[in-house]
């Protein structure tokens, strides 16, 4: 149930909510590895929550959420059979690229900041737990709240 035959090792997938400057808002609770970001963003209703705030904040995600392409902006791709993308869709996948570039700083603040998060090997179930008090921690090193008036652009 935990080993991910993506990254050929035991893990968990949690999703990150994350503002424009890469600031990690939200985490989840940790779903076994071997399930696809989709359904781990589907099973956290985050899809649902991106649906319902989608015409003010618009998201960005990777290749994972391809599913949700109708509420979330994902890069585009190639078709069985297609030999490469168009030159527009080509500029498209690299403005996104470089747009959640910034949003992935959310991931990399986390592990880099606690160590503890780069190789868990504690029960699976708990990692979940563990980053979420990680990003408690974080806010209050930095001393920093969420407040109504902060613009968010969810779904990385």
């Amino acid at each position: 149930m935990w080993w991910s035959g993506k990254h050929k090792h035991h893990g968990g997938n949690i999703q990150v909510i994350s503002a424009p400057d890469g600031w990690p808002l939200w985490v989840s609770d940790v779903r076994p590895g071997r399930e696809p970001d989709m359904t781990c963003a589907r099973h956290h209703s985050t899809i649902t929550a991106l649906a319902a705030v989608r015409a003010n904040l618009p998201s960005l995600a990777d290749l994972g959420y391809e599913g949700a392409a109708d509420i979330i902006h994902v890069p585009i791709k190639k078709k069985a059979g297609q030999h490469k993308l168009s030159n527009d869709q080509h500029t498209y996948n690299k403005l996104l690229k470089g747009l959640r570039g910034v949003g992935e700083r959310a991931n990399a603040l986390l592990t880099v900041t606690f160590k503890a998060l780069r190789r868990v090997s504690l029960d699976p179930w708990r990692i979940g737990k563990i980053t979420q008090a990680a990003l408690v921690l974080l806010y209050r090193e930095h001393d920093w709240t969420l407040s109504p008036s902060h613009n968010v652009i969810f779904g990385y």
